[in-house]
């Protein structure tokens, strides 16, 4: 699979390669970011080569993970012009990085979102807003019936960003979270095609009663 590029209102999702290393790397320094997802503690310069360098594009070529950069968007680049994904080009106007989103595909029909933001950019909806971009997608390229969204329990910074997107938090999993090591209970969410207005690639029987 090729990378694609997505627009929002604010963003430009795109695939990162070499030029931001330093960007991605910066942005991992974090404490949260290493506290709440499975990026390596301490994260070092060589852990954002690697992502950039092999992880995001190996993800991309195999179809086993769509990782986007969300990017501040300026320049004359209008919403919609890229609405169903088109290969990147060094020359489309961004700005700077606000957060990383990536799918992982899980089983036939199912995938799951990750997603961190910058330090400096929370509290703007950047990501929320990216989410909901890149669940369109999913659907209606991907062929992906069940979207879902996982974190460890006490992450409320990341379920606030999951329900404004329009994931519904159906539970708590027991050691279904393995971060650094260690098995941590986790939140589980799901968006469906149905909650965007979307058609799903089989018909869906809710449970009733």
């Amino acid at each position: 699979m090729e990378p694609v590029v997505l627009t929002t209102d604010r963003l430009l999702l795109r695939t990162v390669g070499p030029a931001d290393t330093d960007a991605v790397y910066a942005a991992a320094q974090d404490p949260d970011i290493q506290r709440w997802t499975t990026v390596p503690s301490p994260y070092l310069y060589e852990h954002a080569r690697g992502f950039v360098e092999r992880q995001v594009p190996d993800g991309w070529a195999d179809g086993s993970m769509c990782t986007f950069g969300l990017f501040l968007r300026h320049g004359d680049l209008r919403h919609g012009d890229l609405p169903h994904g088109e290969p990147p080009h060094e020359d489309l106007p961004h700005g700077e990085l606000t957060g990383m989103l990536g799918v992982t595909m899980r089983s036939l029909g199912t995938a799951e979102i990750g997603f961190w933001a910058v330090k400096e950019h929370r509290g703007n909806g950047y990501v929320a807003e990216a989410a909901g971009a890149v669940a369109r997608w999913t659907f209606t390229r991907l062929g992906v019936d069940r979207l879902e969204w996982r974190a460890e329990v006490g992450n409320r910074a990341s379920r606030a960003v999951a329900e404004r997107a329009g994931f519904t938090v159906e539970g708590t999993l027991r050691a279904a979270l393995n971060n650094k090591g260690v098995l941590r209970d986790c939140w589980v969410g799901s968006l469906l095609p149905s909650d965007l207005n979307l058609a799903s690639t089989a018909p869906y029987l809710p449970a009733r009663g």
